[in-house]
């Protein structure tokens, strides 16, 4: 069925233009959206007098059966059925009969779309903040695991200095709270409600915009009608939310496969999170680490992509728009399950915190701690940075051991030395924030409270409006 075939009476559709324009094959997953809109609006119809009483039950009776039809999938698609608006007020009106053919009343496909969409993506930015925090919860339980162990800071992917293990997870954690703040800051934007804008204009009826968006569980309603269907600013910042939460998946994925590979032995992959090879007997692969790598370039392009299809569009309403919804479904989609999937590995890793200290206690990584030990004594810092930076270079061309040529300095001396003992550095780190024990204690209370916090507005994500209101 067409929505408007007495404009074009009964001329044929072209089947090239049916099969470039239908949108069923991917916006059909926001039918649980569509009928809770269409819910609301029947009863915001009834409320403006536009619909009787008993006109109003048979279409949400109806509404309901196509609910249930849909869920236990004997729900029947037809060819008509461009998308799934169509395919639900084709069905409603079958139902209901002439009743249902007044579902549409002072209410257009672009009002509708766009309240459907916004229904949707308030809904998966909750959802998918909530897998977050799941991971973030894992994070901090390693960390507080980890206790006392140590492994090599880097930078430039080079030898800095040590830090605990704890500090390290928690930078990851740190970064995914940033990644919940923005989630949850653009479900708040995202919480208007278009509907009542109409095609472009708002209507002649006596409609009750404000009403309806209470009904669904909105917190207000549009300002401009134009602005309410042609705005897609909350797709596009849930893109880059959700793509720059890939990118930090991917950070933590890139150290996964780093840490795991026999060169670096500091982690170790449960078998159930890793996968083998179809030639090599011997391997085991990091794959979901590689794959939270690349999906960030996917999410990333369909960010670039909305954008590029928004940039050039006049107001209102444009079939371009059309195109937001496959590369918002797919990012949520696929950071659900990267979410899901590096939860579970970070869960059931092994790490091996004797090599990662191995590693850490190259007296060369207690390079700074000699230079502040330097400060202390009252040398000024690029003096000490020049004297020993010039110790470390005589230690690797002549190959003498540095803490040698430390105990032999007459600005440094056996009491520097100490400086060199493996463990030594990682306990200097005092600063609030740093890399030591007392700070990463401070540290991990903090991220404890800032969990809560989060758990605290996913919970009242939806209050006080609380969501769609009842059927009675």
């Amino acid at each position: 069925m067409t929505l408007w075939r007495g404009r074009f009476g009964e001329a044929q559709q072209a089947s090239a233009l049916r099969a470039f324009t239908e949108s069923l094959s991917f916006d059909r997953r926001l039918a649980p959206d569509d009928l809770a809109c269409s819910r609301a609006h029947v009863r915001g119809l009834q409320r403006a007098g536009l619909l009787s009483p008993e006109g109003t039950e048979q279409v949400l009776a109806a509404l309901d059966q196509v609910e249930r039809e849909i869920a236990d999938g004997t729900f029947v698609f037809e060819a008509g059925d461009e998308d799934i608006h169509t395919a639900v007020e084709r069905r409603v009106t079958e139902v209901a009969g002439e009743a249902g053919a007044r579902l549409h009343t002072g209410r257009s496909r672009n009002d509708q779309v766009a309240t459907d969409l916004r229904l949707f993506t308030k809904r998966s930015l909750a959802e998918v903040a909530r897998g977050v925090l799941a991971l973030q919860e894992v994070l901090l339980a390693r960390a507080r695991e980890a206790g006392g162990a140590y492994m090599p800071g880097y930078t430039h992917l080079q030898h800095a200095q040590p830090v605990l293990l704890a500090h390290h997870l928690l930078a990851h954690g740190w970064a995914l709270a940033r990644d919940v703040d923005r989630l949850l800051s653009t479900e708040q934007r995202a919480d208007v409600c278009p509907l009542g804008a109409g095609a472009l204009a708002g209507s002649s009826l006596p409609l009750d915009p404000d009403w309806v968006a209470g009904e669904l569980g909105f917190s207000a309603r549009f300002e401009n009608s134009l602005d309410a269907v042609s705005d897609r600013d909350f797709v596009a910042e849930a893109l880059f939310d959700l793509a720059l939460l890939g990118t930090h998946l991917s950070r933590l994925g890139e150290e996964v496969v780093l840490w795991s590979s026999e060169e670096f032995g500091f982690l170790h992959l449960d078998d159930a999170y890793a996968t083998g090879s179809s030639m090599l007997p011997q391997k085991k692969n990091p794959d979901i680490a590689e794959l939270a790598r690349g999906k960030a370039g996917r999410l990333i392009g369909h960010l670039a992509g909305v954008l590029a299809t928004l940039k050039g569009l006049p107001l209102a309403y444009d079939r371009d728009l059309q195109e937001d919804k496959e590369p918002l479904f797919d990012a949520f989609d696929q950071v659900g399950r990267a979410l899901e999937a590096m939860a579970g590995l970070m869960a059931t890793a092994v790490f091996d915190t004797e090599a990662m200290a191995r590693t850490a206690d190259s007296p060369a990584a207690a390079a700074t701690d000699l230079v502040e030990w330097l400060v202390e004594q009252g040398t000024a810092f690029r003096q000490a940075h020049e004297l020993v930076g010039a110790l470390v270079r005589d230690s690797v061309q002549r190959h003498v051991p540095l803490a040698e040529l430390v105990a032999a300095h007459p600005a440094l001396g056996s009491a520097a030395v100490s400086l060199l003992e493996p463990g030594s550095s990682v306990l200097r780190r005092t600063s609030p924030g740093g890399a030591g024990p007392g700070p990463v204690a401070e540290q991990l209370e903090r991220f404890t409270l800032a969990l809560s916090d989060e758990a605290g507005r996913l919970g009242r994500v939806g209050s006080p409006r609380g969501g769609p209101r009842g059927r009675a």
